[in-house]
């Protein structure tokens, strides 16, 4: 494991974090006071990150994409975390890995499309009565000869407003185990405007403003067969095998917004001066910066070397976790003391750290609680142990 970033990677790096602050950046601050991102500004950031070479950034090669390797990959969401969510994952977007998993008359119909950036996906699984426990949906499909008929609702599903298709997860019937019943689970492509298909408004979320969550209805939502994505029952075998390192690109994310709050509390400790001196001098500021920085490279290192480790093909739920984990804790804590260091211009707007503060506390419930990443640590643990 090289240490070191490549004259590639420095160079997808610089590039990336050139095109958020020239093109992002200047729009952050209409997206966070209005908490709408306008159409007219994403498809012209679109066509930029487009032209750019940095959309569908995740996507192998041979469909279109950048063909990057998860270390480097997780590198290039570092530095698009930086910025308002809304912005960068609208904008520059990465559809879902799942996607991948189709077939190729689907490919043709839902992955080609999102990658040219004329269409967008979401993705479909929570409920109101099943978050972190997915095998507990409610939410159903039940065969009909050829046909499957969808009932239910799934809820906190991101920016469905605009998505044209949704990749939706549905109880699909039980099997037996050893431990009792289980859900089957399977995937579906469902076209908005099916009929029996609905999407409303969600929540109003403190955080990630502009980046909307959606209510999906589905109401005797008929359905071809030929709108599975994988195998019936095997919707779960399905998100496994395709998903990708998600919890490494939130880790990725949190790095980057880490990283540009405490470069504001280091220019503003090293500039600001109280009883005749820097602020900086005083060890209750830069004791809080050593912090600071040693949780953030510790996280880093956690993430990188889960980007390693699934490169290679070995890397563990554990690994996963533990970035996650680390890196979603330690953005609150640098969110935090970024705002301490600054006193009440912290929490003003015209700063991003009132912003960076608000997004850090989501991190830590989607993709998995802090409690969830903690639970499949420990059992990764005990388990050799038979506990």
């Amino acid at each position: 494991m090289q240490f070191a970033m490549t004259e590639e990677q420095q160079m997808i790096v610089d590039t990336t974090r050139a095109f958020v602050e020239k093109e992002i950046y200047p729009h952050e601050l209409e997206v966070e006071r209005s908490g709408h991102l306008p159409m007219e500004i994403i498809r012209e950031v679109q066509a930029k990150a487009i032209e750019a070479g940095l959309y569908a950034a995740n996507m192998p090669e041979e469909v279109g994409g950048a063909g990057l390797d998860t270390l480097t990959w997780l590198m290039y969401e570092k530095e698009l975390g930086r910025a308002n969510y809304a912005l960068h994952w609208t904008c520059v977007a990465r559809p879902s890995n799942i996607l991948l998993a189709g077939s190729e008359e689907q490919r043709e119909k839902y992955l080609y499309p999102c990658i040219r950036g004329e269409k967008w996906d979401c993705l479909a699984m929570t409920e109101p009565g099943a978050g972190s426990d997915l095998r507990g949906m409610k939410a159903s499909a039940k065969q009909d000869g050829d046909d499957f008929i969808l009932n239910g609702t799934k809820h906190f599903i991101s920016h469905a407003d605009i998505a044209d298709f949704s990749i939706v997860f549905m109880a699909t019937g039980e099997e037996e185990t050893p431990r009792g019943p289980k859900k089957l689970i399977t995937a579906f492509f469902v076209d908005k405007g099916t009929p029996g298909f609905s999407v409303r408004e969600g929540y109003r979320n403190v955080s990630h403003r502009g980046y909307t969550n959606a209510v999906l209805e589905f109401d005797n939502c008929r359905l071809p067969k030929s709108a599975v994505l994988g195998e019936v029952h095997k919707g779960f075998q399905v998100a496994n095998d395709w998903l990708g390192a998600t919890r490494l690109q939130v880790a990725a994310t949190c790095l980057g917004r880490a990283e540009r709050a405490l470069q504001h509390a280091v220019e503003y400790a090293a500039e600001r001066r109280q009883f005749g001196q820097q602020i900086g001098k005083f060890q209750g500021v830069s004791f809080k910066l050593a912090d600071m920085a040693t949780e953030l490279k510790a996280a880093e290192l956690l993430t990188w070397m889960g980007g390693w480790k699934f490169d290679q093909g070995n890397v563990t739920e554990s690994d996963m976790s533990m970035a996650k984990l680390k890196a979603t804790e330690m953005l609150a804590m640098v969110a935090d003391e970024a705002i301490q260091i600054h006193g009440g211009m912290g929490l003003m707007d015209e700063l991003p750290l009132e912003r960076i503060w608000r997004d850090a506390r989501v991190e830590r419930i989607w993709e998995g609680t802090s409690e969830i990443q903690r639970h499949i640590i420990s059992r990764e643990m005990l388990r050799p142990l038979g506990a």
